[in-house]
């Protein structure tokens, strides 16, 4: 069993981190999903764990960890010789680069980012969006006793959801003047360099992935992205990383893309290696490098159907831990 473990949801940004830096360094772990919307509300099992309820805890051996960067200062150093060398840098200037730009994402990029993320989810598909309040005669009344009760409560609703979608309005627009100006700063470096601590791909690329994917993926805030030229070419090469494609697998339900019925299908027919469980409810998933030629027998069929073409990542069940 692996020694390193990873408890969280794979759609925080803080898992998500971590989980990337794990597969560019090729490191094995253990994925112990925990519910990220119930914060300290979990199960006692998880809190006594993590007794603050964070969305994210590490383990590696005896260390427990719950801060993304940090934990990604860890792997790396560490796990040095293995997978990706060049995530935390060499030399002494090489990694007071990495930890300026690491700094800046941590403090400046973070949190605007994610209250963009945050506030797109409430905002219309096409800003502005216009409220139509009126119904039946044109003053808002309906046309008999029960529509007029209807129609009020509905325009309370409206107004409510106005004034929210207002407050999201403010809450992007804010957050985005700021990363605009950020964006701007990034643009110049990326002029002198391929990433922004140098040449390389490290952990102060890394760190952005999260975030900034769910910005680029949204028409409403991909032209931050966009319209820079430096910005564009470096989001299109971090955000097309192998290591990146196997964690937004993780990050999609099993039976999203109609393949999770085979999946399903495949993992039934498969008999039980030693120390697994077929439990489809289990939420304890090992991940490990597998020198995979072939993907024709159950297990693979089952690699392949839920994580598309990168198989090369064996899951396997080892019993209910649901927290």
């Amino acid at each position: 069993m692996a020694s390193v473990k990873v408890f969280g949801s794979p759609m925080s940004a803080e898992v998500a981190r971590v989980l990337m830096c794990l597969f560019e360094k090729d490191v094995e772990f253990q994925l112990i999903r925990v519910d990220a919307y119930r914060g300290p509300k979990r199960m006692p099992q998880y809190l006594k764990l993590q007794p603050l309820g964070e969305a994210l805890t590490f383990e590696d051996g005896s260390l427990t960890l719950s801060e993304s960067r940090g934990i990604l200062r860890h792997i790396s150093h560490k796990y040095a010789m293995q997978g990706n060398p060049d995530l935390i840098g060499t030399g002494a200037l090489e990694r007071a680069s990495i930890e300026q730009w690491l700094q800046t994402e941590a403090q400046s990029f973070d949190e605007p980012s994610a209250q963009m993320v945050y506030s797109l989810a409430f905002l219309p598909p096409a800003m502005p969006q216009k409220l139509n309040n009126d119904d039946g005669d044109g003053n808002g009344n309906g046309n008999n006793g029960t529509r007029a009760v209807v129609n009020a409560s509905a325009k309370r609703v409206t107004a409510a959801g106005a004034a929210k979608e207002e407050e999201m309005r403010k809450m992007f627009e804010k957050s985005q003047r700021e990363l605009e100006k950020l964006l701007d700063i990034y643009e110049q470096r990326l002029e002198e360099a391929e990433y922004l601590a140098g040449d390389k791909f490290t952990i102060a690329d890394l760190s952005h992935l999260p975030n900034a994917d769910r910005l680029a993926a949204d028409p409403r805030s991909r032209r931050m992205f966009q319209r820079r030229k430096n910005v564009s070419r470096w989001w299109d090469k971090v955000s097309q990383r192998e290591a990146w494609a196997y964690v937004k697998s993780l990050q999609r339900p099993p039976t999203s893309n109609g393949a999770g019925a085979g999946a399903a299908a495949a993992q039934n027919q498969q008999q039980p290696r030693s120390g697994e469980a077929r439990d489809g409810s289990s939420d304890i998933h090992n991940y490990q490098r597998d020198q995979y030629a072939d993907a024709s027998d159950g297990g693979s069929n089952y690699q392949r159907s839920q994580y598309g073409e990168h198989s090369d990542y064996q899951q396997s069940r080892t019993g209910d831990a649901r927290y």
